[in-house]
């Protein structure tokens, strides 16, 4: 990567940290997903009573060995670590849908599209870079949502129910595989289909469809129809990751100017 791509990559954060309705929109959802939700219910947990029929059928899927003795202890666990790293495959397609869906088509409506085009780079490396910068922007996202979701929850946990509340090692491949691949799909495809858009809410359509099936895993883990475990999450990691790089690949192969003209 050279300093033209990267200059392009720090244009593109620049231009979105600047805009402060994007900006905002980038972090309230997140913050909203992994600080307030999971606070409510614990607080919920703490100040109503909790009967155990009420997620037997939860807890039951839940290893023996992996399970605390204590109900609320037990279900503030399964909330950690079930359910709380499904949003964490919704965070990273809501972060960079909002960056990728204005790559092409933000130039076009600020009418520097022709600009861009006249710099020294490839139409190929010009896409890379857009990829790349809409990537590290989500990904940032994630991590700092992360990073502030163990601290609230951790000190909430103590405050509230008197323990720490121990993340699975399931999080590992959340963070470094599945979370970065899906990221990867969602931006390549939203950029591919920005320079085609005219608008930046029909580039953002495609992240519609590529959140449904993450919804539907959401509803799994509430109802306990389905709860990942490690080797889910590896499968569906590697599976992205693949995706991820053949998608890469033939949009960088295809790409021309006829498509952004």
């Amino acid at each position: 990567m050279n300093r033209q791509m990267t200059a392009i990559i720090k244009k593109d954060i620049n231009s979105i940290v600047a805009n402060r309705r994007m900006f905002l929109t980038l972090l309230v959802v997140p913050l909203v997903l992994t600080i307030v939700v999971p606070s409510v219910f614990l607080v919920t947990m703490r100040f109503a009573p909790i009967e155990a029929g009420e997620f037997q059928k939860l807890l039951e899927l839940i290893p023996l060995s992996a399970r605390p003795d204590n109900l609320t202890e037990a279900v503030a666990a399964l909330m950690l670590n079930q359910v709380l790293p499904v949003f964490f495959l919704i965070i990273p397609i809501m972060a960079s849908s909002v960056m990728a869906a204005s790559s092409f088509v933000g130039e076009k409506e600020k009418r520097t599209l022709e600009t861009l085009l006249y710099c020294p780079l490839s139409l190929k490396q010009i896409f890379y870079a857009k990829v790349l910068a809409a990537f590290t922007l989500s990904m940032w996202i994630s991590l700092l949502s992360f990073a502030v979701m163990l601290v609230v929850l951790e000190t909430e946990g103590w405050l509230l129910l008197g323990s720490l509340l121990i993340p699975d090692v399931k999080w590992l491949l959340i963070m470094l595989l599945v979370s970065p691949a899906i990221s990867l799909v969602a931006v390549t495809l939203i950029v591919r289909f920005s320079a085609k858009a005219q608008s930046m809410e029909d580039a953002q359509q495609c992240a519609v469809f590529l959140l449904l099936p993450i919804l539907l895993l959401l509803v799994g883990q509430f109802t306990g129809v389905l709860l990942i475990n490690g080797w889910v999450l590896l499968g569906l990691g590697l599976v992205c990751a693949l995706l991820a790089w053949i998608l890469l690949r033939q949009s960088l192969r295809k790409f021309q100017y006829e498509e952004l003209f």
